[in-house]
Protein backbone atom coordinates (compact mmCIF):
# COMPACT_ATOMS: atom_id res chain seq x y z
CA UNK A 1 0.00 0.00 0.00
CA UNK A 2 2.66 2.42 0.86
CA UNK A 3 4.18 2.21 -2.37
CA UNK A 4 0.99 3.46 -3.95
CA UNK A 5 0.77 6.68 -2.08
CA UNK A 6 2.17 8.80 -4.54
CA UNK A 7 0.76 7.68 -7.13
CA UNK A 8 -2.98 8.04 -5.70
CA UNK A 9 -1.47 11.83 -5.32
CA UNK A 10 -0.53 12.01 -8.97
CA UNK A 11 -3.99 10.81 -9.85
CA UNK A 12 -5.53 13.76 -7.64
CA UNK A 13 -2.94 16.01 -9.47
CA UNK A 14 -5.13 14.22 -12.82
CA UNK A 15 -8.56 14.51 -11.19
CA UNK A 16 -8.07 18.36 -10.55
CA UNK A 17 -7.39 19.02 -13.98
CA UNK A 18 -10.34 17.24 -15.40
CA UNK A 19 -12.14 19.38 -12.78
CA UNK A 20 -10.86 22.70 -14.16
CA UNK A 21 -11.56 21.36 -17.36
CA UNK A 22 -15.52 21.31 -16.31
CA UNK A 23 -14.76 24.90 -14.98
CA UNK A 24 -13.43 26.20 -18.05
CA UNK A 25 -16.32 25.16 -20.10
CA UNK A 26 -18.91 26.37 -17.56
CA UNK A 27 -17.04 29.98 -17.06
CA UNK A 28 -16.40 29.12 -13.32
CA UNK A 29 -13.00 31.34 -12.89
CA UNK A 30 -12.47 30.53 -9.23
CA UNK A 31 -13.62 26.80 -9.43
CA UNK A 32 -10.54 26.54 -12.23
CA UNK A 33 -8.16 28.86 -9.86
CA UNK A 34 -8.69 26.41 -7.02
CA UNK A 35 -8.75 23.01 -9.00
CA UNK A 36 -5.21 24.24 -10.57
CA UNK A 37 -4.08 25.29 -7.09
CA UNK A 38 -4.62 21.45 -5.73
CA UNK A 39 -3.41 20.08 -8.59
CA UNK A 40 -0.11 21.85 -9.07
CA UNK A 41 0.12 21.32 -4.79
CA UNK A 42 -0.32 17.47 -5.77
CA UNK A 43 2.16 17.38 -8.56
CA UNK A 44 4.54 18.93 -5.86
CA UNK A 45 3.38 16.62 -3.67
CA UNK A 46 4.05 13.16 -5.08
CA UNK A 47 7.51 13.61 -5.72
CA UNK A 48 7.86 14.52 -2.48
CA UNK A 49 5.97 11.55 -0.84
CA UNK A 50 7.60 9.20 -2.59
CA UNK A 51 11.07 10.53 -1.77
CA UNK A 52 9.76 10.77 2.01
CA UNK A 53 9.08 6.88 1.90
CA UNK A 54 12.11 6.03 -0.48
CA UNK A 55 9.61 4.57 -3.10
CA UNK A 56 10.56 5.08 -6.74
CA UNK A 57 8.92 3.07 -10.03
CA UNK A 58 8.52 3.62 -13.63
CA UNK A 59 4.97 3.63 -13.40
CA UNK A 60 5.24 6.43 -10.84
CA UNK A 61 7.16 8.75 -13.81
CA UNK A 62 4.44 7.56 -16.43
CA UNK A 63 1.56 8.51 -14.12
CA UNK A 64 3.49 11.46 -13.43
CA UNK A 65 3.76 12.95 -16.95
CA UNK A 66 0.49 11.91 -18.01
CA UNK A 67 -1.08 13.55 -15.10
CA UNK A 68 0.56 16.92 -16.26
CA UNK A 69 -0.62 16.32 -19.79
CA UNK A 70 -3.97 17.13 -18.44
CA UNK A 71 -3.57 19.42 -16.01
CA UNK A 72 -0.61 21.52 -17.64
CA UNK A 73 -1.30 21.03 -20.73
CA UNK A 74 -4.77 20.48 -21.98
CA UNK A 75 -6.13 22.90 -19.55
CA UNK A 76 -4.46 25.50 -21.05
CA UNK A 77 -4.82 25.09 -24.09
CA UNK A 78 -8.63 24.47 -23.23
CA UNK A 79 -8.12 27.86 -21.25
CA UNK A 80 -6.25 30.16 -24.78
CA UNK A 81 -9.82 28.38 -26.73
CA UNK A 82 -12.29 30.11 -24.55
CA UNK A 83 -10.38 33.04 -24.49
CA UNK A 84 -10.64 33.43 -28.46
CA UNK A 85 -14.15 32.78 -28.26
CA UNK A 86 -14.03 29.13 -28.77
CA UNK A 87 -17.17 28.47 -26.29
CA UNK A 88 -19.52 31.30 -27.56
CA UNK A 89 -22.25 29.61 -29.49
CA UNK A 90 -22.15 32.91 -31.38
CA UNK A 91 -18.67 33.25 -32.38
CA UNK A 92 -18.61 32.89 -36.04
CA UNK A 93 -15.75 35.13 -36.77
CA UNK A 94 -12.87 33.05 -37.71
CA UNK A 95 -13.81 30.30 -36.45
CA UNK A 96 -10.28 27.95 -36.61
CA UNK A 97 -8.78 31.06 -34.35
CA UNK A 98 -9.56 29.72 -31.32
CA UNK A 99 -8.00 26.29 -32.15
CA UNK A 100 -4.68 28.10 -32.19
CA UNK A 101 -4.41 28.09 -28.42
CA UNK A 102 -4.13 24.07 -28.56
CA UNK A 103 -0.54 25.14 -29.75
CA UNK A 104 0.31 25.13 -26.41
CA UNK A 105 -1.37 21.95 -25.77
CA UNK A 106 0.67 19.97 -28.76
CA UNK A 107 3.95 21.23 -27.57
CA UNK A 108 3.52 21.15 -23.95
CA UNK A 109 3.10 17.35 -24.95
CA UNK A 110 6.22 16.87 -26.96
CA UNK A 111 8.37 19.06 -23.80
CA UNK A 112 7.06 16.39 -21.23
CA UNK A 113 7.89 13.78 -23.30
CA UNK A 114 11.61 15.66 -23.71
CA UNK A 115 11.70 15.96 -20.09
CA UNK A 116 11.37 12.04 -19.64
CA UNK A 117 14.66 11.70 -21.46
CA UNK A 118 16.69 14.67 -21.00
CA UNK A 119 18.92 14.13 -18.28
CA UNK A 120 20.14 17.83 -17.92
CA UNK A 121 17.26 18.36 -16.00
CA UNK A 122 18.39 17.22 -12.64
CA UNK A 123 18.63 20.77 -11.08
CA UNK A 124 17.45 23.21 -13.57
CA UNK A 125 14.63 23.06 -16.21
CA UNK A 126 15.75 23.08 -19.95
CA UNK A 127 13.00 25.45 -20.91
CA UNK A 128 9.80 26.76 -19.26
CA UNK A 129 8.17 24.20 -17.47
CA UNK A 130 4.42 23.25 -17.97
CA UNK A 131 3.04 23.95 -14.67
CA UNK A 132 4.80 27.51 -15.42
CA UNK A 133 3.03 27.89 -18.59
CA UNK A 134 -0.15 27.09 -17.24
CA UNK A 135 0.16 29.36 -14.45
CA UNK A 136 0.97 32.00 -16.98
CA UNK A 137 -2.31 31.59 -18.67
CA UNK A 138 -4.37 31.24 -15.91
CA UNK A 139 -3.38 34.43 -14.74
CA UNK A 140 -4.50 35.99 -18.44
CA UNK A 141 -8.07 33.57 -17.46
CA UNK A 142 -8.40 35.58 -14.09
CA UNK A 143 -7.59 38.69 -15.63
CA UNK A 144 -10.13 38.66 -18.56
CA UNK A 145 -13.21 36.94 -16.20
CA UNK A 146 -12.14 39.53 -13.08
CA UNK A 147 -11.53 42.92 -15.83
CA UNK A 148 -8.45 42.80 -13.22
CA UNK A 149 -6.44 46.50 -13.87
CA UNK A 150 -9.24 47.15 -17.04
CA UNK A 151 -7.48 44.80 -18.91
CA UNK A 152 -10.16 41.92 -19.36
CA UNK A 153 -10.61 43.15 -23.01
CA UNK A 154 -6.88 43.54 -23.80
CA UNK A 155 -6.25 39.68 -22.45
CA UNK A 156 -8.44 38.46 -25.19
CA UNK A 157 -7.95 40.24 -28.24
CA UNK A 158 -6.18 37.49 -30.99
CA UNK A 159 -3.12 40.45 -31.83
CA UNK A 160 -2.41 39.79 -28.34
CA UNK A 161 -3.28 35.87 -27.37
CA UNK A 162 -1.72 34.49 -30.96
CA UNK A 163 1.73 35.83 -30.37
CA UNK A 164 1.62 34.48 -26.60
CA UNK A 165 1.05 31.28 -27.74
CA UNK A 166 3.42 31.24 -30.13
CA UNK A 167 5.97 32.49 -27.81
CA UNK A 168 4.72 30.32 -24.84
CA UNK A 169 5.04 27.17 -26.91
CA UNK A 170 8.62 28.09 -28.36
CA UNK A 171 9.49 28.34 -24.67
CA UNK A 172 8.65 25.23 -23.95
CA UNK A 173 11.25 23.33 -25.85
CA UNK A 174 13.66 25.96 -26.19
CA UNK A 175 16.98 25.24 -24.88
CA UNK A 176 16.76 28.21 -22.12
CA UNK A 177 18.08 27.32 -19.00
CA UNK A 178 15.76 28.39 -16.62
CA UNK A 179 16.57 27.59 -12.80
CA UNK A 180 14.54 25.93 -10.35
CA UNK A 181 14.15 25.99 -6.89
CA UNK A 182 16.15 23.94 -5.52
CA UNK A 183 18.15 25.29 -2.71
CA UNK A 184 21.45 23.73 -2.36
CA UNK A 185 22.53 26.38 0.01
CA UNK A 186 20.62 29.55 1.40
CA UNK A 187 23.62 31.87 0.72
CA UNK A 188 22.93 35.05 -2.06
CA UNK A 189 25.93 33.89 -4.22
CA UNK A 190 24.17 31.14 -6.44
CA UNK A 191 20.44 32.22 -5.60
CA UNK A 192 20.46 36.11 -6.06
CA UNK A 193 17.66 35.42 -9.06
CA UNK A 194 15.81 33.17 -6.94
CA UNK A 195 15.49 35.57 -3.55
CA UNK A 196 15.28 38.75 -6.25
CA UNK A 197 12.01 36.37 -7.97
CA UNK A 198 10.38 35.76 -4.12
CA UNK A 199 10.45 39.61 -3.24
CA UNK A 200 9.26 40.41 -7.10
CA UNK A 201 6.11 37.33 -6.81
CA UNK A 202 5.58 38.98 -2.88
CA UNK A 203 5.22 42.75 -4.21
CA UNK A 204 3.12 41.69 -7.24
CA UNK A 205 0.48 39.48 -5.00
CA UNK A 206 0.28 42.21 -3.33
CA UNK A 207 -0.29 45.32 -5.85
CA UNK A 208 -1.36 43.34 -9.11
CA UNK A 209 -4.15 40.50 -7.59
CA UNK A 210 -4.83 38.03 -9.89
CA UNK A 211 -2.71 39.59 -12.62
CA UNK A 212 0.51 38.56 -10.54
CA UNK A 213 0.20 35.10 -12.08
CA UNK A 214 0.94 36.18 -14.76
CA UNK A 215 3.58 38.86 -14.29
CA UNK A 216 5.36 36.31 -11.61
CA UNK A 217 6.10 33.69 -14.29
CA UNK A 218 7.15 36.50 -17.52
CA UNK A 219 9.57 38.19 -14.62
CA UNK A 220 10.54 34.40 -13.78
CA UNK A 221 11.08 34.54 -17.49
CA UNK A 222 13.63 37.39 -17.47
CA UNK A 223 15.55 36.56 -14.74
CA UNK A 224 16.14 33.23 -15.85
CA UNK A 225 17.54 34.76 -19.09
CA UNK A 226 19.71 37.26 -17.44
CA UNK A 227 20.48 34.54 -15.06
CA UNK A 228 21.47 32.16 -18.39
CA UNK A 229 23.28 34.97 -19.86
CA UNK A 230 25.35 35.18 -16.89
CA UNK A 231 26.59 31.72 -16.17
CA UNK A 232 27.78 31.47 -19.55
Amino acid sequence: MRKNIPNIITLLNLFCGCCALVGIFNGWALWVFVCLLLAGLADFADGLVARMLKVHSPLGKELDSLADMVSFGVVPGFMYFSLLGGLDINYTSNFWLPYLGFLVTLFSCYRLAKFNLDERQTDDFIGLATPSSTMFTTGLYLIHHNNTLGLGDWVSHPYFLIPTILILSYLLISELRMFSFKFKSFRWQGNAFRYALIVAAILQMIFLKEAAFSFIILTYIIFAFFDSFWKE
